[in-house]
């Protein structure tokens, strides 16, 4: 170290009066130096301020440029070396060296920026103003075809380069975008997909620039979809094929790369690793299982690809995921239910799928985790049979299958997601099903349970869908023992809240819902509406301008409705209902303005 500091005395000197020979002797003293301990001779050759020299040994016509680039990428290796190499204005010098033709120039300054740009945001800056990225990229497209080792060398160290320059940069990683980075690497994994360090360098960049939505469709306009499956069928190594997924995953979130990957085969590959690790209890495998499995749900969330797959239900591929979920494995399980809620995605898929016994299997599957189940799979389960609840036609045949029974074993779940999918699947099943909503809507447990949820402020989604299933037991059945039911359980209140809720559809359902238990049980509902303030909420939504149409129309045949009850008709007549009801007779539309009309008769004679 003391013949360090000789040399950087004598380097000094040197580097002043460009004595050559001298020059280059002290520069691979430096190398070897740096070599030997990296970051001791760092500190010195900071402290000596010989960086600021360096510079001027940078210039196109020195003959030690190539060196001193070198130099500069093994002190930028440390992080305290960044700034002051920005500091010592080496940026601009170096990346005028990228215009050089001489590949061990551009080899070390690709290096020097590529360290200096590393984690650092002064570096990357300063390569920014620079300009130096286009011309980076200008040469990756130039160099792009050559397979020779000393380019594939270069082309890493370049890919490298704007790797470190963008890293978790959105700004700096849209400017690589729309400077037409992705058709180039792309073109760069399809050529060099032998060389293991560019491959991988093309793989990072990939995975850091598809998190850009920016990114999708430019990904899409190229072979990607192809390349990737290329190369991941090639992986034998776990991390290998784990640094493909990391790419695969981002972009399979755009509708039309899921396609492409879907009929680049992507799939037969990750049925093939579902088959090969389902059995195998190491970490590596029961990782890559549910990454597949994961990737595969993904597929199917686009419309185009998940009905390619489905092909009529006869598709290999639709044969294989429900095979998954009469398996002993929780995440295959998971997977296939999730499968099965993405295919369930139109009408014509559920009634295959209805027709074809999924039900009880998603139902067998269900049952194996009612006691201290696997939350994930009780929600994808739920999700699926929701799903194919929704066609009309199905409605039937699943309850006559006793899916209700199942659901309703998932009552005691103090889980939300749980909770919320159950009463999803409720409200669908007995959606127009009268037999099946007065079945339900005498069910004692599950009227309190839902009046329970109604209150479950801190789950939005359980609470609205509590309300909206209360709702729904009533419309659907227009039964009074199911309205003396929710009377006793306490209902009535949460569904006069939710008369006052932000959504339309949800307003609408609670009125209808409570002129129905005004024309059939208005004197078992009488105190409970009174206490609820219903007179004075229906007053509110018709004098409120911004109420819709059919808000407007329902409160006021609800208005009429409450009339037999004499305490709520003195409420009425008290808040002078006939002020705002009889400006309605002049609304825009014409149900609203009749029901004004019928309803002011109704008022005047009344009173």
């Amino acid at each position: 170290m003391d013949n360090l500091s000789d040399t950087l005395k004598k380097l000094k000197i040197t580097a002043v009066d460009r004595t050559e020979d001298s020059l280059e002797g002290c520069l691979d003293c430096l190398l070897q130096a740096l070599a030997q301990n990296n970051m001791e001779t760092s500190e010195k050759i900071q402290a000596s301020g010989i960086l600021q020299l360096f510079a001027s040994l940078l210039t196109p016509q020195s003959s030690f440029k190539a060196k001193v680039a070198n130099i500069i990428a093994e002190v930028a290796k440390n992080e305290f070396m960044r700034i002051p190499c920005v500091d010592a204005g080496l940026i601009s010098p170096l990346v005028q060296l990228l215009n050089s033709k001489d590949q061990e120039v551009l080899l070390q300054t690709g290096r020097a920026l590529g360290n200096i740009c590393y984690d650092s945001h002064e570096g990357r800056s300063a390569v920014d103003q620079a300009g130096g990225a286009q011309i980076v990229i200008d040469h990756l497209r130039s160099l792009c075809s050559i397979t020779d080792p000393a380019n594939e060398k270069l082309l890493t160290v370049f890919c490298g380069m704007l790797m470190n320059y963008s890293n978790e940069n959105d700004s700096l990683q849209a400017q690589l975008i729309n400077m037409g980075v992705i058709p180039t690497l792309v073109k760069l994994l399809g050529i060099h997909c032998q060389n293991a360090a560019l491959t991988e360098m093309c793989l990072v960049a990939f995975g850091n620039l598809a998190e850009l939505e920016s990114s999708k469709e430019q990904f899409a306009s190229t072979n990607i979809a192809e390349e990737l499956v290329k190369l991941f069928k090639k992986q034998i190594e776990h991390d290998k094929r784990e640094m493909i997924f990391e790419v695969l995953a981002p972009l399979a979130e755009n509708d039309a790369i899921k396609l492409q990957l879907v009929e680049a085969g992507l799939v037969e590959c990750l049925l093939e690793i579902v088959q090969q690790k389902v059995d195998s209890d190491k970490e590596d495998d029961i990782t890559e299982l549910k990454t597949g499995s994961d990737l595969m749900v993904l597929l199917l969330l686009g419309d185009e690809s998940m009905q390619k797959l489905f092909e009529g239900g006869k598709g290999s591929v639709f044969q294989r995921v429900l095979s998954w979920i009469p398996s002993n494995n929780h995440q295959l399980q998971l997977a296939g239910a999730l499968a099965i809620a993405n295919f369930a995605r139109n009408d014509g898929n559920c009634i295959h799928m209805v027709d074809n016994g999924i039900v009880e299997k998603l139902m067998d599957l269900l049952d194996r985790h009612v006691e201290d189940g696997n939350v994930t799979v009780q929600h994808a389960a739920l999700s699926a049979l929701r799903n194919l609840a929704i066609p009309v036609i199905n409605k039937a045949k699943m309850l006559s299958a006793g899916v209700t029974e199942t659901v309703l074993k998932f009552l005691k779940s103090e889980m939300p997601p749980v909770q919320f999918k159950l009463l999803g699947t409720l409200r669908m099943l007995i959606d127009a099903q009268a037999e099946a909503a007065e079945q339900l809507g005498k069910n004692v447990k599950l009227v309190e349970r839902l009046v329970e949820w109604c209150e479950a402020k801190d789950h939005a989604g359980v609470m609205g869908e509590s309300n909206r299933l209360l709702s729904a037991l009533i419309r659907h059945s227009k039964s009074k023992d199911v309205i003396k039911t929710i009377v006793q359980s306490g209902g009535i209140k949460h569904l006069v809240t939710m008369a006052t809720s932000e959504h339309v559809i949800m307003q609408n359902e609670a009125l209808v819902a409570l002129a129905l238990i005004a024309a059939l049980e208005l004197g078992t509902a009488e105190k409970d509406l009174e206490s609820a303030k219903l007179v004075q909420i229906l007053h509110r939504l018709l004098a409120d301008e911004r109420s819709a149409p059919e808000i407007k129309y329902n409160s006021m045949v609800l208005i009429c409705a409450l009339m037999g009850s004499e305490s709520l008709h003195k409420e009425v007549q008290d808040l002078a209902f006939l002020d705002v009801v009889s400006k309605l007779r002049s609304h825009e539309n014409k149900s609203v303005a009749q029901q004004a009309s019928l309803t002011e008769q109704r008022l005047t004679v009344e009173s």
